[in-house]
């Protein structure tokens, strides 16, 4: 799964993930890891399902939290206007990034 994540950020292209409660479209940004060694995905949910009710906005998932992820054949521009290099939930590193 990671590097179907790292091709996706380097090739802009969109997923779809499953992450609790359900299946979500995203694009994603950065990939890294946290300061306890979490494997981490920051990136923006445009649809699908939303815990917290927002179903289009930035979005950290914990890879070993996602069910599953797969190429949806859709593509995006580049990085969102609103995006910042060097994400600080990443503390222990940056894997990959638009």
């Amino acid at each position: 799964m990671i590097e179907l994540i790292k091709n996706a950020i380097r090739e802009r292209k969109k997923l779809t993930i499953y992450y609790a409660p359900g299946e979500r479209e995203i694009e994603p940004h950065a990939l890294g890891t946290s300061k306890d060694g979490n494997i981490l995905l920051r990136a923006f949910q445009t649809a699908g399902a939303s815990a917290s009710n927002e179903h289009k906005d930035w979005k950290l998932f914990r890879i070993d939290r996602m069910g599953g992820a797969s190429g949806n054949g859709g593509e995006f521009n580049g990085p969102r206007p609103d995006y910042k290099k060097g994400d600080k939930a990443m503390k222990g590193g940056i894997i990959a990034e638009l």
